[in-house]
């Protein structure tokens, strides 16, 4: 009698998904050779305990960290899982350089830890610990050597949820559901969205997300949402999506419908010092003989270069465009009512 075959289709698994549980499958790995090289004392009953997984997954961990090189026993007498003692990770074969910059790295991130991301300072603990003693010890002085002050950086230390939240819907392309406010919209709204790139601009995280009732992306401040979770819906990313494209030429964040050709001289007091930064990607300069200097800049929108204009009242002139000129005098026209004794 032959044997009747099923006509269930063959399912494919999305990119997305298979990524996902690959890195859970990565974790877990790790997780494990932690435990193993801990003072504590590790079965297979207890790994698969602790991992909330069957003993088969464990032999499959414990078989992989084998393959991988790890060179565990089982200690009869303890009845535990054991990591030789003196074994220790390959170091990266990282360069001089390459170790300071991930040095500095930390420190900027140290600088900045008002909610962001601990994971350079980690990193370089990780490094310290697995190097040899000259590598070690270039590490230990570059981190007490190198300091990064005065970063202000908006405070997203009670938005770090909201940080992961997003960087885990974009490594699983999830789609996102919370509530935003604005501060130019008298109530939260409630949104669908599709997101894009998590970036870090001037001084705040923004999310590039298309919301699903629409079919352009738009710029999110992080800290402005409410609420925050990843949901079971795949997102729908452009695989051509262009961040530089997107920013196109805003002088920071949010850019504008109309392009404008920008100059503005500045008097010899303040020719090197402004002169001494890169404003803007579209920046040029011309000295003149009586020491001023001007700026040419080629900007999407005027409501953010006009407050950079502002900070630079009085060795400043707007020489064009006109819209410009008009929008800084409204500014000070106002300043000046304001603090008007």
């Amino acid at each position: 009698m032959a044997v009747k075959k099923s006509k269930t289709p063959h399912v494919t698994r999305p990119d997305s998904e298979r990524r996902v549980r690959q890195a859970d499958r990565l974790a877990r790995l790790l997780r494990v050779l932690q435990l193993i090289q801990s003072k504590g004392r590790w079965s297979v009953k207890n790994l698969a305990a602790e991992e909330e997984c069957s003993e088969r997954t464990i032999f499959r961990a414990l078989q992989a960290l084998l393959l991988a090189g790890v060179p565990w026993y089982f200690d009869e007498e303890e009845r535990c899982y054991r990591v030789r003692p003196d074994y220790r990770f390959p170091v990266l074969n990282l360069t001089s350089d390459e170790l300071v910059d991930q040095t500095t790295a930390t420190a900027i991130s140290s600088a900045t830890s008002r909610g962001l991301s601990k994971g350079a300072r980690v990193a370089t603990q990780k490094l310290k610990a697995t190097a040899n003693e000259t590598t070690g010890q270039m590490l230990r002085d570059a981190e007490k050597l190198i300091s990064v002050l005065g970063l202000q950086m908006a405070d997203h230390s009670r938005h770090q949820d909201a940080i992961k939240t997003v960087q885990w819907a974009l490594l699983g392309r999830k789609q996102l559901v919370g509530q935003y406010k604005s501060p130019y919209e008298e109530k939260a709204i409630q949104l669908k969205l599709h997101p894009y790139r998590l970036c870090l601009i001037k001084q705040a995280w923004y999310l590039v997300a298309r919301p699903a009732d629409s079919e352009q992306p738009k710029t999110y401040r992080v800290t402005r949402f409410k609420t925050l979770r990843m949901n079971d819906s795949d997102a729908i990313v452009p695989e051509d999506f262009d961040l530089k494209a997107y920013f196109g030429d805003a002088w920071a964040v949010f850019r504008g419908d109309k392009k404008y050709n920008v100059e503005i001289e500045f008097t010899k007091d303040a020719a090197d010092l402004v002169t001494e930064t890169i404003w803007h990607s579209t920046q040029e300069s011309r000295r003149a003989k009586d020491g001023s200097v001007r700026l040419h800049f080629r900007v999407d929108g005027l409501n953010e270069i006009v407050h950079w204009v502002l900070g630079w009242s009085g060795r400043a002139k707007v020489i064009e465009p006109p819209e410009l000129r008009e929008l800084l005098e409204r500014y000070l026209q106002t300043a000046l009512k304001l603090n008007h004794s």
